[in-house]
């Protein structure tokens, strides 16, 4: 029988808009539409299912139910209450709402989520007399209500926890990479998932673990233990279970060269926990050791790195988190090594200090912004030509 086909909502983090539309594009979605911080596009039961076991750069999967004009808390409440919510949940389930607002009318993101609650629940108790209850950690349904302006849209999580939640990571460092943030990064490199990719700074291991999941076609969701949609009663576990079989059966056994290094000796022990827990123990290489100290493998290759910003230092071992000092020490240093030891290689720092940044002392093309938490971040390309235009410049005369 032929799935029905409805529109979906792949929510992401500023900048990744167009990685997550590529993504949905080579996975099959169809007509897909760019957003700020998220992509809708067009799919099927099955796409649903597979779109949150295999997007790298997506936060949530949002299945819009319903949209309506309101402008004010009556208007919402009736709204709400129109929903067939019995197509949804029974009145024994349990749910949760979350509202984002961008309107004139209201800033009470909390009140609208009440007020949504009691129109939910006020249509179950008129119709038969119970009602489902609101449970903040376990739930059945999680509801997003998204007002702009007057536009009023109502959907459905269908991914439970955020994707970025792949499963694996232990216990991490006090400034871990966001998953989703590590694999666009990866993604955006241009790395050909051939050539050696080295991250020197490497933290707990995401961006390692993540990259080693793209070269050898990994499902990020296959280590999850459970998405939302898995308990609405439209699901279809036949179904589910040929998508991910499908999909398992596309993992290759690609390997190329990933290689993480630290100077810190407890952060790397995290990182090989990560690792080991994502099961790519012989796909992922590490040493402990300062970046200035480490050989490179045999390139050209790519090596991408998230460097301290000013919250890290602690970890580095250099200064404190308030000595600009030693951040600038920081970036001399990765300039002055980018400079003399990865000659033929892209590396990729990001950073959200564009002034230690200038330490590095190469030119970068292209800065992307990117957000890491709510720190406001650039991707800096440097290409490390193997000799730099100063050094093949002939010398000045001496007279």
């Amino acid at each position: 029988m032929e799935q029905r086909s409805f529109r979906m909502i792949a929510q992401t983090l500023f900048g990744l808009e167009e990685v997550l539309r590529t993504e949905l594009v080579r996975l099959g979605a169809r007509d897909t539409e760019r957003h700020n911080r998220a992509v809708s596009f067009t799919g099927d039961e099955g796409f649903l299912y597979k779109a949150n076991l295999s997007l790298r750069t997506a936060i949530r999967v949002l299945v819009p139910i319903a949209t309506f004009e309101a402008c004010n808390t009556e208007q919402l409440y009736l709204g709400i209450k129109r929903i067939r919510w019995q197509d949804h949940m029974g009145p024994d389930d349990t749910f949760a709402i979350k509202a984002t607002l961008n309107t004139h009318w209201t800033d009470h993101s909390q009140f609208i989520a009440q007020k949504s609650k009691d129109a939910i629940v006020d249509r179950f108790r008129e119709k038969s007399g119970r009602r489902p209850s609101v449970n903040l950690n376990d739930h059945v349904l999680r509801i997003h209500v998204h007002i702009n302006n007057e536009r009023v849209t109502v959907s459905l999580d269908s991914s439970g926890g955020t994707l970025h939640e792949r499963g694996y990571r232990q216990d991490t460092n006090a400034a871990p990479l966001n998953e989703v943030l590590a694999a666009g990064m990866v993604l955006l490199s241009g790395w050909d998932r051939q050539q050696p990719l080295v991250d020197p700074m490497c933290g707990s291991g995401t961006l390692l673990v993540e990259a080693a999941m793209i070269a050898a076609n990994i499902p990020p969701g296959i280590y999850r233990e459970r998405f939302a949609f898995e308990r609405w009663p439209t699901f279809d576990e036949a179904l589910y279970a040929t998508v991910r079989n499908a999909l398992i059966a596309r993992i290759s056994e690609a390997k190329p060269m990933i290689m993480g290094a630290d100077i810190n000796r407890v952060t790397l022990g995290k990182a090989r926990e990560t690792i080991a827990a994502a099961q790519l123990e012989d796909s992922i290489s590490l040493q402990h050791g300062a970046f200035a100290d480490l050989d490179p493998p045999a390139g050209p290759g790519m090596l991408i790195m998230n460097p301290p910003y000013g919250e890290r230092m602690n970890e580095q071992g250099i200064g404190t988190e308030s000595d600009a000092a030693a951040i600038d020490a920081l970036y001399t240093m990765i300039g002055d090594t980018l400079k003399r030891r990865w000659t033929g290689w892209i590396a990729w720092v990001l950073t959200s200090n564009l002034e230690a940044a200038k330490r590095i002392r190469l030119t970068p093309k292209p800065k992307i912004q990117l957000f890491n938490g709510a720190l406001d971040c650039r991707m800096l390309r440097y290409d490390l030509y193997a000799g730099s235009r100063r050094l093949t410049s002939p010398p000045p005369r001496t007279v």
